[in-house]
């Protein structure tokens, strides 16, 4: 047997029978394109998961290594009960938290009558009419122990400031009384020019204001406390026009 002749090669060339090793190749380019198809559509469903999410949350996961966001969901383990009464079965996996609720009490309300609507409205009238024990006999009282104390020298000076603390509570009520007799004096004087048929008068907040400043002239004169009173008003002005003096500018500061 001799060797082929250089156009008997060339003539099997031309016939186009491929080689094996050709469809090899070919087989690894396809395998390749699959590879690549597969990356796209694993790319594209990223981009798809992507693009509903904020700018910010896509920042902060990036900072933080997370990937937790474009994972698959987890298979749901079934925790559902039998029984209400029975325990729920958790996995094994987790570490048992230092803190847990090994009995399921029922959960306890607790509800401030200040801020709840189920305890009605606050009327202020009707409030310190039922506490009012405390103006009348609890505050005096605590009043004259401390000051038994302080005489005793037994008292410091936590006990002073509460016995102010009391005379300005005290002073306070008896103000909110003064007041609340001139309203219904004032609800008396409507309700009678109703009756009689005229037309009800309700003065306004300033000409209120004004009859109380009358009221309290009146007072402070009766009491020879007027004088100590307006020289303390005349102090407090002066402190406030004060505020808009120009200070008086130094020798230095003007050269």
């Amino acid at each position: 047997m001799g060797r082929a002749s250089p156009s008997e090669n060339e003539s099997e060339e031309e016939s186009g029978e491929e080689s094996p090793v050709s469809e090899e190749e070919n087989g690894l380019s396809g395998s390749e394109e699959n590879s690549e198809d597969s990356d796209s559509d694993a790319e594209g469903g990223i981009q798809e998961q992507v693009a509903d999410v904020p700018f910010e949350d896509l920042q902060k996961i990036k900072s933080d290594g997370r990937t937790t966001l474009f994972s698959r969901s987890k298979q749901k383990v079934d925790t559902k009960r039998a029984n209400k009464n029975r325990p729920m079965e958790v996995t094994s996996k987790r570490p048992v938290g230092r803190f847990r609720e090994v009995i399921q009490a029922p959960k306890r309300v607790i509800r401030d009558p200040r801020f709840e609507s189920l305890c009605g409205n606050f009327d202020e009238s009707r409030f310190k009419t039922s506490y009012s024990f405390l103006y009348e006999n609890e505050l005096p009282a605590e009043r004259e122990r401390l000051r038994a104390l302080i005489k005793k020298g037994k008292a410091d000076e936590e006990a002073k400031r509460h016995i102010e603390w009391i005379d300005k509570q005290l002073k306070e009520e008896e103000q909110r009384k003064k007041q609340a007799s001139k309203a219904s004096e004032q609800k008396a004087v409507v309700k009678q020019a109703v009756k009689e048929g005229k037309k009800p008068y309700f003065p306004k907040k300033s000409e209120l204001k004004k009859q109380e400043l009358v009221e309290k002239y009146k007072e402070l004169k009766s009491s020879g406390k007027l004088e100590k009173f307006m020289a303390k008003r005349r102090k407090k002005n002066a402190a406030k026009d004060h505020r808009f003096v120009p200070y008086r500018r130094s020798v230095n500061q003007s050269e």
